[in-house]
């Protein structure tokens, strides 16, 4: 008996590696509460959202949307989901033929979708914005309180005091509390993880008073940053369908864009205001107030909008189950001083990632909080919003969105042909339908293309088995073929090579001469060795085509012991034109598994000589992670915690832990799953320092 104790002891401890060991079970829900945020701020850097994966409000200091002008040289306040779209009217037929410039690619000519600009050709300068603008995230709703002093004058938010809100992550609920004339004002905000909405309970004095309502206005969409105006109203329309029951629908109409928002609400009354506007009016016998709205691209039927009570339930198990699924990271044992804003950034990069990347399209790098690069999303980031779900045992969230691939998979197979190219070439900026936008930079990238793989990849490695294989494989194969041909027999070399015209990822790079970036020539030949595996799996004989590109493609270049960043930028340590942006080399290996092409102790002398001499401040939020992750594969933990926790500024997390980068881009979700992605790989390759003070518990992580 004493034996079969003992066993069961053991087992019981021996649960959770630490650096590698054995440690009891984390306390998951102390673990996530800890870094509950509470804060006072009024800044325009501190909303809060609630969100689903497919929609998200973010809120100001109030719990709501009331004052988004504050809000609007910072993080705006938006109210975003996968399907909030505009598809603006096209009267002069723009197309993309329109603006394709050939460009030189060995002895032939490859069409590119190029930005022109009014200097040039004013039809393709407006045929150019047009098609990088259309079509564009829009804002579905601005939700927010109207609220009036004793004077009947209306409250502004220099006249809150007081001011608290607090987000519950482990049951993703909002309190936010303030004062008006001494007035206490409670309200609490909850995502439905359900259907695309928000459920909101305001208590206060002021309700009893009549002096507070609910304010729904219905923005024009446009492609901008805030992707919301509150002027040009005769270019929408929105309508009053239905009011009965304390239940009321609304539709708001944009060309021919048109959807639908219902309102389940404890108001006396509902008052129409200025355009676009309408106000949900409380009882005044009550001191409570309620109402649950739901936004829809179909008419939802009024009866099946939830009850607030019940939101809040299901609320708290959606959040619940989420935080005990997949990985966990615990660095309260850690001494060092770092360790605590590490864990924070990891915690809240997880709620972040969960309500803003985990739809059914790739997400967008501000993901469904408010419009970058016209709301569209960017293909090449996907790894970077995508890998992290699999790596923490989480695929559910990525799997819907690889349909997109195969839905816009003719598309990219056109793109292809007309450039000369077997396969499928995926596209850079884009929207749900799949088209390239014209850029300088955008249509010359070619980093996204193995992504698909390396995503299939990971979903397979979480579902080994044939279904997965069927699944993914026609993407798998079409992408290989693209890539197979896309690389350039050299004869006098005897070499495949990559380029031109191509810009690498670190984009600094002229598309007219730049030849074999190292990164590309690594993940070339990973993802075309990659797919010969899944050849294999659907018990399919190699690609004879994919093994001489394989087998032949031009190696790393390297100039006194140091990897080049491109074939022609032969004076890359020395030059500072090309010491800057993103430090690529690292992702040779990091990002990619140990190849036998890439000597790690080459790019660790590489990436030695880089620290004193390259342009940090030029950097973006997922380069820490990425040069953290290359760290933890060449084993130097002390590079992994240095590259993590580097004092720059667009490696900054706010208190929401939204990844900063500048004015104009306050979030870059890129930055918080790249970190996820980065722990996980820390962790799963036992990479964190070795000196005592980081004792890091892990559970449920992997890494390819």
């Amino acid at each position: 008996m004493v034996k079969y104790l003992l066993l069961w002891a053991l087992a019981w401890i021996c649960i959770v590696p630490i650096n590698g060991q054995k440690a009891l079970k984390i306390d998951r829900e102390k673990l996530v509460k800890r870094h509950n945020i509470s804060h006072t701020e009024i800044t325009p850097f501190s909303p809060l959202s609630v969100g689903n994966g497919k929609f998200v409000f973010t809120a100001d200091i109030t719990g709501l949307q009331t004052f988004p002008e504050h809000y609007e040289p910072g993080i705006p306040l938006g109210t975003q989901s996968d399907w909030g779209w505009h598809y603006p009217l096209n009267p002069r037929g723009y197309k993309l033929s329109d603006i394709l410039k050939p460009y030189q690619v060995g002895d032939r000519e490859v069409k590119y979708a190029w930005r022109h600009s009014m200097a040039s050709d004013t039809f393709k300068a407006n045929a150019s914005d047009w098609l990088r603008e259309s079509p564009h995230r829009i804002h579905l709703g601005m939700i927010g309180l109207e609220m009036q002093k004793k004077d009947q004058s209306p409250v502004s938010i220099e006249d809150l005091k007081n001011p608290k809100q607090e987000l519950d992550l482990w049951t993703g609920r909002m309190s936010s509390t303030f004062e008006i004339e001494g007035q206490l004002v409670k309200v609490e905000t909850l995502g439905n993880p359900n259907l695309d909405g928000i459920s909101v309970q305001i208590t206060s004095p002021l309700v009893e008073e009549g002096r507070l309502k609910v304010k729904i206005r219905f923005p024009l969409g446009i492609p901008q940053r805030l992707s919301y105006s509150f002027t040009q109203n005769d270019q929408h329309r929105s309508v009053l369908l239905d009011k009965r029951n304390q239940r009321v629908l609304f539709s708001h109409q944009q060309d021919n864009d048109l959807y639908y928002i219902g309102v389940r609400h404890s108001a006396g009354e509902i008052q129409a205001g200025g355009a676009h506007t309408w106000f949900l009016v409380p009882d005044a016998k009550k001191p409570k107030f309620e109402c649950s709205l739901v936004f829809s691209q179909f008419e939802f039927p009024l009866n099946r909008i939830p009850h607030h009570d019940s939101i809040r339930i299901a609320n708290a198990q959606s959040w619940s189950r989420f935080w005990k699924s997949g990985g966990a990271v615990d660095f309260s044992q850690c001494t060092d001083s770092r360790a605590k804003e590490l864990e924070r950034r990891v915690v809240l990069s997880q709620y972040l990632t969960r309500i803003n990347c985990a739809g059914t399209l790739p997400p967008q790098e501000t993901g469904l909080t408010y419009n970058s690069w016209n709301g569209k999303f960017h293909m090449e980031m996907h790894w970077w919003h995508g890998v992290h779900f699999p790596m923490w045992q989480r695929a559910e969230y990525l799997r819907p969105q690889m349909a997109y691939y195969k839905r816009i998979q003719q598309k990219a197979r056109a793109t292809a042909q007309m450039q000369g190219y077997a396969g499928v070439r995926w596209p850079k900026m884009t929207g749900p339908e799949g088209d390239e936008s014209p850029s300088g930079i955008g249509p010359f990238l070619i980093w996204q293309q193995p992504h698909f793989i390396y995503l299939a990849e990971l979903l397979y490695q979480d579902k080994p088995n044939r279904a997965t294989v069927t699944q993914y494989q026609e993407q798998v194969f079409a992408t290989a073929e693209f890539m197979a041909s896309y690389a350039r027999w050299d004869e006098k070399r005897q070499q495949y090579v990559l380029g031109p015209a191509l810009i690498p990822a670190q984009e600094n790079f002229r598309p007219e001469t730049t030849m074999n970036p190292p990164f590309e020539l690594a993940y070339w030949r990973w993802a075309l060795r990659t797919a010969q595996e899944w050849r294999k799996r659907a018990d399919l004989a190699p690609n004879p085509q994919w093994q001489k590109v394989i087998d032949q493609l031009a190696p790393l270049a390297t100039r006194d012991g140091l990897y080049l960043f491109a074939e022609n930028a032969t004076d890359s340590y020395l030059d500072s034109a090309y010491l800057h942006d993103h430090p690529m080399i690292a992702g040779t290996y990091g990002m990619l598994p140990p190849s036998p092409e890439v000597d790690p102790k080459i790019l660790e002398k590489s990436l030695d000589a880089l620290w004193t001499k390259w342009d940090w401040p030029s950097t973006w939020g997922w380069d820490y992670p990425m040069l953290a992750m290359s760290a933890a594969r060449m084993k130097r933990p002390d590079w992994v915690v240095d590259y993590l926790s580097m004092k720059t500024v667009k490696n900054t997390y706010l208190t929401n832990g939204h990844n900063y980068q500048r004015f104009d881009l306050s979030i870059y979700l890129p930055g918080n799953g790249g970190l996820l992605a980065a722990i996980a790989m820390i962790c799963t390759q036992g990479a964190w320092p070795k000196d005592g003070n980081w004792k890091v518990r892990w559970e449920k992580l992997r890494s390819l």
